[in-house]
C-alpha cells in the first residue's frame, strides 16, 4: 500500500475517532430528555418561516460570499413566503459557527442550512438542533453526524475524478519524452470532508499511473484551512527540493492554485506546468485564459442553491422529500445514511469557458478577461 493510501486511511481513522469521542462527550453533557426540548421547539420544520444560513469562511474561496450567500438567500426567499433569514459566516472558526447556530436556535430559527467549517465539529450544531426538532441541511460539505437530516452538494468524488482524468489525458504534453513525469499534489483542508472526497476521486484516476511509473508522485499534503499562502509555501518548498523539476501540480481549488502559480512564476515555470483547480472562480478562469492554469471544475452553485431551496420548500410544506432525493443517501462516519441531493460538476478548460461559466451567467467576460489579449479562446 502506498504511503499516500496509508495517509488517506489514517486521516479517515482520525476523523472517525474524533467523531466517536465528540459523540461520547456530547452524550455525557446532554441533560435533555427528548427531541423537542428547548424554549423554541420546532415542528420538524413544517410551517417554518425563520431560517438560519451559516457558511464556513471567506478565505478558502470567493464563492461563499460572492455566489453561495446571495443565491441561497434568493432560493430560500422563493421557497417560503415572507421568510425571515438569519445569515452568518463563521470566518474559518468552528467555535464561532457553533455560537452562531446557538443564537439562531435561541431566536427561533426552525430550519438550519449549514456549510460546515469543520465536518466533525459541526456535529454539535446537529445535536443542538435535534434537541429542538429543527432539521439541519448540510450545504456543500457533509456534517459527520448520523442525526443530520439532509445533505445537498455535488458528487465530490466526481470532482476529484475530473481533475485526475484531466491530468491523465494531458500530462505527456508537459514533459520531454523519456524523462520521468513528476507531480506534486496539494489537497484541501483535512477538516473538510469534501477535501478527502476530492483526493479520493483524483487518486482513482491517477493511482494506475503511479503504479505503472508513468507518473512520479513526489510530494502530497493536505492544506490547513485551504489557505492559498500555505499552498504557495508548499509549492515553493517542493520546487526547491526538486530543483524546479516539476511537470504537474494537482491543486484542489482555484485559490490555492493561485498561490502555486505565484511560486511557479518565481521559478520561471508559470505556463509550463499543468495546474488543476476547482470552483471556476473569476481568478481561476482568468489564469486559464492567461495560460497559467490548465483547468478547473465548475460546480453550478446556482443549481446547488436551487436544490437547497426545493428541499426547504418541501420541509416547510411537510411533503415527502424523497421526491427530491430519489432515495439517494450519503454515509456518515458514525453509520448514518443521510438523504442527499448530489448535483453534477463540470470540467472547464480553455475549450469550453464560453459554453459553460459564461453561457450560464456564472461569470462575465469583464470578470475573467483582465489582462487577457482580445479574442483569447473566443471569450475576451
Amino acid at each position: 500500500m502506498s504511503s499516500y493510501i496509508h495517509q488517506r486511511y489514517w486521516m479517515r481513522f482520525i476523523l472517525t475517532g474524533s467523531l466517536v469521542l465528540f459523540a461520547f462527550l456530547l452524550a455525557a453533557c446532554d441533560t435533555g430528555t427528548g427531541t423537542t426540548a428547548g424554549p423554541y421547539a420546532a415542528n420538524g420544520g413544517k410551517g417554518c418561516t425563520k431560517v438560519g444560513i451559516l457558511l464556513p469562511e471567506t478565505n478558502s474561496s470567493t464563492r461563499w460570499e460572492n455566489k453561495d450567500h446571495p443565491l441561497l438567500v434568493q432560493a430560500v426567499s422563493a421557497a417560503i413566503p415572507g421568510v425571515h433569514i438569519d445569515y452568518n459566516n463563521a470566518q474559518g472558526n468552528s467555535t464561532l459557527q457553533l455560537q452562531q447556530a446557538e443564537t439562531d436556535l435561541a431566536n427561533g430559527d426552525c430550519i438550519l442550512i449549514v456549510g460546515a467549517h469543520d465536518s466533525v465539529a459541526a456535529a454539535a450544531i446537529v445535536a443542538k438542533a435535534k434537541a429542538q426538532n429543527v432539521p439541519v441541511i448540510a450545504y456543500d460539505r457533509l456534517i459527520q453526524s448520523r442525526d443530520l437530516n439532509y445533505y445537498v452538494s455535488f458528487d465530490n468524488v466526481k470532482v476529484g475524478q475530473l481533475q485526475g482524468q484531466y491530468i491523465a489525458e494531458h500530462y505527456l504534453d508537459y514533459t520531454t519524452r523519456g524523462r520521468p513525469v513528476k507531480i506534486m499534489m496539494i489537497n484541501g483542508s483535512q477538516t473538510d470532508n469534501n477535501a478527502l472526497l476530492f483526493s479520493e476521486g483524483a487518486h482513482m484516476a491517477l493511482d494506475p499511473l503511479f503504479s505503472s511509473g508513468a507518473l512520479n508522485n513526489i510530494y502530497e499534503t493536505f492544506t490547513a484551512n485551504w489557505d492559498n499562502n500555505i499552498a504557495q509555501s508548499e509549492a515553493e518548498t517542493t520546487l526547491a527540493n526538486q530543483n524546479n523539476d516539476i511537470q504537474i501540480a494537482y491543486v484542489a481549488n482555484d485559490a490555492m492554485a493561485g498561490g502555486v502559480i505565484n511560486a511557479l512564476k518565481v521559478a520561471n515555470l508559470a505556463g509550463k506546468v499543468l495546474v488543476t483547480g476547482q470552483d471556476a472562480t473569476a481568478a481561476g478562469i482568468n489564469a486559464i485564459l492567461l495560460g497559467y492554469q490548465s483547468m478547473t471544475v465548475y460546480k453550478p452553485i446556482a443549481q446547488e442553491a436551487r436544490s437547497t431551496g426545493a428541499l426547504v420548500h418541501a420541509i416547510y410544506e411537510g411533503t415527502d422529500t424523497k421526491l427530491l432525493t430519489h432515495g439517494a443517501t450519503t454515509s456518515s462516519y458514525d453509520g448514518g445514511l443521510i438523504p442527499s441531493i448530489l448535483d453534477q460538476p463540470v470540467m472547464v478548460d480553455a475549450t469550453n469557458i464560453k459554453s459553460t461559466v459564461i453561457a450560464d451567467g456564472f461569470l462575465t467576460r469583464n470578470e475573467v478577461c483582465q489582462g487577457v489579449p482580445p479574442g483569447a479562446d473566443g471569450v475576451c
